[in-house]
């Protein structure tokens, strides 16, 4: 049976404005506080009330619920030069985490993150999925559930909710793959219950890139609000921030660089277009065009591209040349990417990242080319996550939500 919407749970109160409004948002006020503080800060009650500027009889309620639902605890805590009972500090609960999945064309992966956003367990599973029945796939992926589920017992955490990302456009109101080439679903509706039985709050679908882009985004310098993230894998994706939130269009999708038009008549790609990104700096196309085989060979991606960095090391063609025409359709759509969303930064994960010393060369020239009265403001960075990105991500967006709305655990 698939899990209902995530809004699909009623609020105890049906009016705006209400008591139990205003209590719910004091809640998260008070935990948005304790969640602020960092790693070496621990606040009582009364610095609570100070920073909150709420009252200190009203933060003590609060704390009190927050303690109940497990989201916090108490710790002991000495200040510089004081003698006697240490006063009590509140921190965020470390045996409390959401995890987080990926479902992508040659493997799955599942993770834990704790609520200050830090990974804590991370599996990575080979498997193929192209072309596999989501029922199958999810069958396996709840199998890697399962075992970190009891993993995480056994360290006596507790995970309040879950996140998936997958590659493709998605519903997430109805958990539903709209349309994912490159594993062969389109309108694929997920039985994601058996992945996580029972969230305590909610459980949410991702685009692969948007939250790669959202992990990302805790990497970032403060001031950096606005930049574009370029997933590379079989397919490319991208995930755009504007002013600090996911930009995805009113209909979900936007940020899908791997389907801009690099070459009108180019070669035929799995979206059902032609001359998309993808099909010249994809993986399997630049391994393809390297010589060193396809998805239907018996040697995996992860071997076959080993092979690539190889051949780039000795500076043998054609990987160099396959490799450089990448980078030129890349900064072509990167130049029309930056005057589209009117952004300077644009970070490189999956094999963009691990290719970039003989990526960048061609695709900075190329910027050059196509768009020379902005190239010089570009910066061009490549993501250190690997791929965990997508699973932290997804995990870290539920994270935030629960932080923003407590009561769901309160109430």
């Amino acid at each position: 049976m698939r899990q209902p919407a995530p809004s699909a749970r009623a609020a105890t109160s049906s009016a705006p404005g209400t008591v139990g409004d205003v209590r719910r948002a004091n809640l998260a006020r008070v935990l948005s506080v304790i969640a602020g503080a960092g790693d070496e800060q621990r606040l009582s009650r009364a610095d609570i009330a100070q920073v909150s500027q709420l009252t200190k009889a009203s933060v003590s309620s609060l704390v009190a619920d927050l303690l109940a639902a497990g989201l916090v605890i108490e710790i002991g805590v000495h200040r510089d030069g004081e003698r006697g009972r240490p006063s009590v500090g509140l921190v965020l609960n470390p045996a409390r985490c959401v995890m987080g999945m990926e479902i992508n064309v040659d493997y799955i992966a599942a993770g834990l993150v704790d609520l200050n956003g830090k990974l804590l367990a991370h599996e990575i599973l080979p498997r193929t999925n192209h072309r596999s029945a989501a029922s199958e796939v999810l069958g396996a992926l709840g199998e890697l559930s399962q075992g970190l589920q009891g993993a995480a017992r056994a360290q006596g955490l507790m995970i309040l909710g879950g996140g998936l990302a997958v590659p493709g456009l998605v519903n997430e109101e109805q958990f539903t793959v709209l349309q994912a080439p490159n594993l062969g679903w389109e309108g694929q509706e997920l039985d994601v219950a058996a992945l996580l039985p029972e969230p305590k709050t909610r459980f949410r679908l991702f685009n692969e890139a948007n939250a790669s882009a959202l992990a990302q985004q805790h990497l970032m310098d403060a001031q950096e609000r606005d930049f574009l993230f370029v997933s590379g894998e079989v397919g490319i994706g991208g995930g755009l921030i504007i002013d600090g939130e996911l930009f995805v269009g009113p209909q979900g999708h936007a940020g899908e660089l791997g389907h801009v038009v690099i070459a009108p008549d180019g070669k035929a790609c799995s979206c059902g277009g032609r001359g998309c990104l993808e099909t010249v700096a994809g993986q399997e196309a630049i391994l393809a065009a390297a010589n060193l085989g396809s998805a239907a060979d018996r040697i995996s991606r992860q071997e076959r591209m080993s092979q690539l960095c190889q051949a780039l090391e000795t500076g043998a063609e054609p990987a160099v040349g396959a490799v450089a025409e990448a980078g030129k359709s890349l900064g072509i759509a990167v130049a029309s990417a930056m005057r589209l969303y009117s952004v300077s930064t644009v970070v490189f994960g999956g094999h963009f990242a691990a290719l970039e010393q003989w990526l960048r060369p061609a695709m900075e020239a190329s910027l050059k080319v196509h768009a020379p009265s902005i190239a010089g403001q570009a910066r061009l960075l490549c993501s250190p996550l690997g791929q965990t990105g997508a699973l932290a991500g997804a995990a870290r967006s539920v994270v935030g939500d629960l932080l923003e709305a407590p009561h769901l655990l309160v109430d």
